[in-house]
């Protein structure tokens, strides 16, 4: 080729023509690739610039999917709080159904004691909700009484030491009488100085000195009255109480000292009026019996989810005090309700462990962790407060018996209970849509960056199809023209030929 020597016009117009041919090789690249910068050679600043936003731009991408995961698992999470939001309202709903029933059972007894019972006749409440202590009602009523003086204090104080005393004979049905003497020693022992007993004292020492044996009397104190009292009931019609010769020596004073006698009638059958009121006045019983009178029989509300057994009461139904047992059966409806309130405690243990989302669950105390940037320093923990799970355990929600629900009190702490379980399960779903808005949010900040990003860098390199079009035309106007130029330069080349 190196032998071939073309004249001047044509070279230069050769050279046209291959320039031309450069440039539109390089204008059909950049419109085949949209791109105006496809290596470091067309523009090392800005490919590499371009280059390096693009790999940030899909580091970013890579951790949108975890960002997805990661609300995933806090949407997960949150239909497990709402669930068992669900159901602790399911839970409260069945203790408020079980305070407002009251279908306890009741059955009504005749009381048949006749008119003068023995006086060892009783009712005796046992199971249920009163427990396994027997709780006695006495069938009996009446007994004698006589108030023997009024004492506001005895002073054995006189200066003379060991010589002041109180005495006197009490005696029963006419029965042998015994002697009582309070002296110094027994008020004051071995101490230097006598003093000042109240009523109260002088009571507790007569009664510590009454043989039960012989006389069956106690010495009590009413309105500032010394009173003797005797359940001492026999077959007679009636009981007697003698107080005689109740006098008081040297230092030993008081009020009203007196001699006093006093009979009442024989114990005899408490009626049905008098029965309903002790039943339902006597605190062990309180809430747990009722008693009522129905149409002169003896009324009792079993007040429990147990049976309750009644020892008093005969075969047939009627109170008679003796060893027999009639029973009362429980409130089945209280006792059907704690069976579904332990259900519905067990289902959110399972609601609980249900609520995973690619292998973490946040409600058994599981650690999300999600990281918002390519270096790593910009990270989120999402947990559940303390990390503990979030179950019947961590709520303080136990399983309960039907005897749970016996008492209203119970019930209403019961109650109180599964609230305070919906405010802590209602302040955890609360942190957890904190945190998905942090996410979501993060999440909506990266795409935005991103697409930034991605903006930023074919801005370096992209080219604009339109003005590499028009390029693309001039330059095949070009090239055609210096087809024609190299054609006319030929032409003056060949001039020779025509000599031959």
């Amino acid at each position: 080729m190196s032998d071939i020597t073309l004249s001047a016009g044509v070279r230069q117009n050769l050279l046209s023509l291959q320039q031309t041919a450069d440039l539109m090789s390089q204008t059909q690249n950049r419109l085949a690739t949209g791109k105006e910068v496809n290596s470091a050679l067309d523009n090392p600043t800005n490919f590499f610039t371009s280059s390096s936003l693009q790999t940030r731009a899909s580091d970013l991408s890579s951790l949108l999917d975890s960002m997805s995961n990661g609300i995933k698992t806090l949407e997960a999470a949150d239909n497990g709080l709402s669930a068992i939001t669900n159901n602790l309202e399911s839970m409260q709903s069945t203790l408020r159904q079980a305070r407002q029933d009251k279908s306890f059972k009741t059955t009504s007894y005749e009381v048949s004691l006749g008119s003068t019972p023995t006086g060892t006749e009783d009712l005796s409440f046992s199971g249920g909700a009163v427990g396994t202590t027997a709780v006695g009602v006495d069938l009996t009523t009446s007994q004698s009484q006589i108030t023997a003086g009024s004492f506001s204090a005895v002073d054995f104080t006189n200066g003379v030491a060991n010589d002041g005393a109180i005495s006197f004979d009490i005696a029963v049905d006419g029965g042998s009488a015994q002697s009582i003497s309070v002296g110094y020693a027994d008020v004051n022992g071995t101490a230097a100085d006598a003093g000042a007993v109240t009523a109260d004292e002088l009571a507790g020492i007569i009664n510590s000195k009454l043989d039960a044996a012989s006389v069956n009397a106690t010495a009590t104190v009413s309105s500032g009255n010394l009173v003797f009292t005797t359940d001492n009931v026999g077959n007679s019609s009636t009981s007697s109480l003698e107080i005689s010769n109740f006098t008081a020596t040297n230092g030993a004073t008081g009020s009203g000292i007196a001699n006093g006698t006093g009979s009442a009638t024989n114990v005899s059958a408490k009626t049905v009026d008098a029965l309903v009121a002790e039943i339902n006045s006597n605190s062990s019983l309180d809430g747990k019996i009722r008693a009522s009178n129905d149409n002169g029989k003896l009324r009792i509300e079993n007040q429990s989810t147990q049976d309750l057994n009644i020892e008093g009461i005969s075969s047939t139904g009627t109170v008679d005090g003796g060893s027999s047992t009639g029973k009362i059966e429980g409130n089945d409806v209280r006792g059907d309700l704690a069976t579904q309130f332990n259900e519905l405690k067990d289902q959110l243990d399972k609601l609980s462990d249900d609520a995973s989302f690619n292998g973490i669950n946040l409600l058994r105390g599981d650690n999300l962790q999600i990281t918002f940037n390519e270096t790593g320093t910009s990270t989120l923990e999402i947990q559940t407060k303390e990390g503990a799970a979030v179950n019947a355990a961590a709520l303080k929600l136990e399983t309960i018996d039907a005897a749970k629900l016996d008492s209203d009190t119970d019930i209403d702490a019961l109650i109180g209970q599964v609230g305070d379980a919906l405010n802590t399960i209602r302040s955890q779903s609360s942190a957890f849509g904190s945190n998905l808005s942090m996410v979501e949010n993060r999440q909506d900040f990266t795409q935005s960056m991103i697409n930034t990003l991605q903006t930023g860098a074919d801005n370096l390199v992209l080219a604009d199809t339109n003005e590499e079009a028009a390029n693309m035309l001039a330059l095949q106007t070009r090239q055609q023209l210096s087809s024609t130029a190299l054609s006319l330069a030929s032409q003056q080349d060949q001039a020779v030929l025509r000599l031959f």
